[in-house]
């Protein structure tokens, strides 16, 4: 018996970005550099397609509009797979950098080479490091305006690259009149505190009992869906390694590489997953 019932799909996504295009060296490697640098996203992504083909799960594929660019064939092998294509902006700059005007033109541009490449429509978005949040009070209204159908931004806890404390835990419409729905990403409530559950670092730096019991619990208690996310890199220990980076960004990025791939398996094994537009169209249905 699974750890979930198998009628409540939880949401898995894989944020699509390279190994050098992550906020762990925003400060060390320029946006200049990074058509020099080894790319490995292409095979990376492969390993993970693979790896859901195993388990039969279908996932939504955040991806930069930089990435799709380079890697056209990629986009499609994605979606005729059966998982769903959706936006993580261009080149990953944090929404609060941006402005109004600079995020309408980045997920427009995004949008425009994502739908060229995979041949399908998107209608999903994820903030890069999660950043919309209390500072980018403009940001749900931009994508509402451009018809995105869900969002997943927002990571509801306290984190020093991230964080939108206030924001409610499961899906809400953050636009007053507007169908756009944003589905934060999962956290787990002890104690009355919440700790981050949904994947990423949290998954792959603590044991794996405890991320196995955080989505048990959200599924159980609280009778909604887990939303998941990790990175191609993750599941790559050959990547190259930047000495030049501070050391708790090393850190955060290189521990646990190698034990990646085993615990997304029993992951997938434990729990009933699907696409975020599916969670989307569910969680827009309970809320009427």
């Amino acid at each position: 018996m699974t750890a979930a019932s198998p009628v409540l799909r939880n949401g898995l996504s894989v944020d699509v970005e390279d190994w050098f295009q992550v906020g762990a060296f925003e400060q060390t490697i320029a946006r200049s550099d990074w058509d020099g640098l080894e790319s490995r996203v292409e095979r990376n992504c492969e390993a993970i397609l693979a790896l859901f083909a195993e388990s039969g799960a279908k996932a939504t594929f955040f991806t930069l509009g930089w990435i799709a660019e380079r890697h056209p064939a990629l986009m499609r092998r994605i979606v005729a797979e059966g998982h769903e294509i959706a936006s993580h902006g261009w080149d990953h700059a944090r929404v609060f950098t941006l402005g109004r005007k600079a995020f309408a033109q980045d997920i427009a541009r995004a949008r425009a080479v994502l739908e060229d490449t995979s041949g399908t429509r998107v209608i999903g978005y994820r903030a890069p490091s999660f950043s919309i949040d209390a500072r980018t009070p403009w940001a749900h209204e931009v994508l509402a305006e451009h018809g995105y159908a869900y969002s997943s931004s927002v990571a509801p806890i306290v984190h020093d690259h991230y964080g939108w404390r206030e924001a409610p835990r499961f899906a809400f419409r953050p636009v007053a009149g507007a169908p756009l729905l944003e589905i934060p990403v999962t956290t787990a409530e002890i104690a009355g505190r919440r700790m981050a559950a949904g994947g990423g670092g949290f998954f792959r730096l603590l044991p794996y009992a405890v991320s196995r019991w955080a989505i048990a619990r959200v599924n159980r208690r609280d009778g909604r869906p887990a939303a998941f996310y990790f990175h191609p890199w993750e599941i790559d220990p050959g990547q190259p390694r930047r000495s030049d980076a501070p050391l708790r960004s090393r850190l955060r990025h290189y521990t646990n590489l190698s034990a990646m791939a085993g615990k997304l398996r029993r992951l997938l094994g434990d729990f009933a997953w699907g696409r975020m537009d599916a969670v989307a169209q569910a969680e827009a249905a309970r809320l009427g």
